[in-house]
């Protein structure tokens, strides 16, 4: 019996995924917990222990650390079908994920977070909510005695194409603010080895790209590399606010879709301008070379997906 496996809660999620592929291409044992082991397999491989259960339920959790010497939680609500339970799934289950890891002496703990959670920020654009579980899950790993690493994970380059269509880059509000983001790939390289190191210990790392983008830089972008004109339009966002109402007791992933977009038109332009730092130290400690924006965008151009 194995008794060193590296566990992944939201091991099938959109990083997840590549945390869990990354680990497995290192020869690492991996435990994945997941609702439907058979759709999980068709994710992430015949080459992950699947548990399966639901990670709100605390026997799933108190279970599935059996035979576990480290723990990755990526778990995420984002999604029209689960946002209902983001409490539950992003807040209860995390916490109830340490008291059970406490109670089996795991120490090791890869935190999931945003880029960075500034309390003001986000009650300043009135959506307190939009951050407090994190900024809360993180004060609460700052305050144990795991031995815990906090990842700040930018948005991944996806963001940018789910705006595209027909040769329009249509954007609430413009997204006119510049703004980190990564490649998947690179989130679950640089996450992979960082769970198997012991002296990042209480470190607080951003994952980003090279360089902070503005939807309007990244349509010239995209037109310089494709040879095809890809404009910027800007649809007030007020009206996403409007629709995220009407739809709320529909599909209310809409409405925070429109808190995503409010953050990211509002992106705090210190943090974009320091991006550069931040990727610089993740060339200085990590092992990996980068997926760059352009690098997506001819891979995409190439494969006949742009």
């Amino acid at each position: 019996m194995d008794t060193n496996k590296i566990i992944v809660y939201g091991g099938t999620g959109f990083y997840g995924q590549k945390v869990v592929a990354k680990l497995v291409q290192k020869g690492q044992s991996v435990k994945v917990v997941t609702r439907n082991s058979e759709n999980a397999q068709k994710i992430v491989g015949d080459k992950v222990e699947l548990f399966q259960g639901d990670v709100t339920e605390k026997e799933t959790i108190e279970k599935s650390l059996k035979n576990v010497s480290a723990i990755i939680i990526c778990l995420s609500a984002m999604s029209n079908k689960l946002i209902g339970k983001m409490k539950e799934i992003e807040r209860n289950a995390v916490l109830e994920i340490m008291e059970q890891a406490h109670k089996a002496n795991i120490s090791r703990l890869v935190y999931m977070s945003g880029y960075e959670m500034r309390k003001q920020l986000l009650d300043d654009l009135k959506i307190p909510e939009f951050g407090e579980i994190k900024i809360e899950v993180e004060d609460k790993i700052r305050h144990s005695d795991f031995n815990w690493t906090i990842l700040g994970d930018a948005p991944a380059f996806e963001i940018f194409f789910a705006f595209l269509s027909k040769g329009r880059m249509v954007v609430p509000g413009g997204g006119l603010n510049a703004f980190p983001t990564i490649s998947p790939e690179d989130v679950g390289e640089i996450t992979a080895q960082i769970v198997v190191r012991d002296d990042l210990n209480g470190k607080r790392i951003k994952l980003t790209g090279p360089k902070a983008y503005s939807f309007p830089e990244v349509a010239k972008i995209m037109s310089d590399i494709s040879g095809k004109r890809i404009k910027h339009m800007t649809i007030p966002l007020f009206l996403i606010n409007i629709i995220s109402f009407l739809l709320l007791p529909f599909i209310p992933f809409v409405r925070y879709l429109y808190k995503s977009l409010k953050m990211l038109n509002n992106f705090p332009q210190d943090l974009a301008e320091n991006v550069p730092e931040d990727h610089k130290l993740l060339r200085e400690l990590f092992d990996y070379e980068p997926v760059t924006l352009e690098m997506e965008i001819s891979r995409r151009i190439n494969e006949n997906i742009l």
